[in-house]
């Protein structure tokens, strides 16, 4: 694994962005992910592509490293996945400049219908177990625990649901890539199908899956490869959600070679069914 910087905050700060063109959004015979930064991420499989939580402009907290895909750069889109409303996940700002190249977009429960009250582009509310069709890729909703906004006097103007927050699990040709998105562990979490790739949210907060959760899911998959999301990106030193350090992963899990640590617009390409790992 690469060497982790800090900087003077105390940060475990990401790599410096690979800069990303209309170029990865080309056919050919591969299925490659990318971590955007923060909570999100790509994958083009072949002849599709998806975005998933697409923030490339607009957060309103300074970011450790520039966003690696400019919103003029991106090219076809069969498919953007939002797994709940936050923020750092929901840009309305990236779906409002991008959508003319997009075919889709899904969305669980509260925020589906706000896309679709507000006019997104083919914009699909999706229930929790549900599956469709994007491009090539067979997508099914997972479940997720994140509704931190029932605690808030801030949000408290409705009652928020578990259903209003998912993960999404991503069959390609050359294997499956789970995102389980911003949750709690769960006990279901723990009882899939073996995925081929977790994009893989380790921060040690209450309302994500806890270092221990994220060790705990990591070890019930000892083949899948974990690339490292939710970390090293934004400017916020004080709030856990964006603090995890991939280092504190290392020595308790098993086969730590599995542990990827991308930049943001740094490929990772999938291997079909090639076993690497026990």
């Amino acid at each position: 694994m690469r060497t982790i910087e800090k900087n003077a905050k105390g940060q475990a700060v990401a790599p410096a962005a690979v800069p990303m063109t209309k170029k990865e959004f080309e056919t050919d015979g591969q299925t490659r992910v990318y971590w955007l930064g923060g909570g999100g991420a790509m994958i083009h499989s072949r002849d599709t592509n998806v975005l998933i939580d697409p923030v490339l402009e607009g957060f309103d907290i300074d970011l450790l490293v520039d966003d690696p895909l400019p919103v003029e750069e991106v090219g076809k889109v069969d498919g953007v996945l939002v797994t709940h409303i936050d923020n750092d996940h929901f840009s309305r700002m990236t779906l409002g400049d991008i959508a003319n190249n997009v075919h889709s977009m899904h969305a669980p429960g509260y925020v589906g219908d706000v896309m679709v009250e507000e006019g997104f582009k083919n914009a699909n509310k999706r229930y929790i177990g549900e599956t469709f069709a994007v491009g090539s890729l067979k997508v099914t909703t997972t479940p997720a625990c994140h509704n931190w906004q029932n605690g808030s006097a801030k949000y408290n103007t409705r009652y928020w649901k578990e259903e209003d927050y998912c993960g999404y699990w991503i069959e390609t040709k050359d294997g499956t890539i789970w995102m389980p998105g911003d949750s709690r562990l769960l006990g279901s979490h723990l009882h899939m199908p073996d995925p081929d790739v977790i994009l893989f949210d380790f921060a040690d907060n209450e309302w994500h899956i806890t270092l221990e959760g994220a060790i705990q899911l990591a070890n019930a998959y000892p083949n899948a490869d974990l690339i490292c999301i939710h970390w090293g990106t934004v400017d916020a030193p004080d709030m856990t959600p964006f603090n995890g350090n991939p280092m504190d992963l290392m020595d308790r899990i098993v086969h730590p070679e599995r542990i990827h640590v991308l930049a943001p617009g740094e490929a990772f390409v999938l291997k079909g069914e090639e076993k690497r790992y026990g």
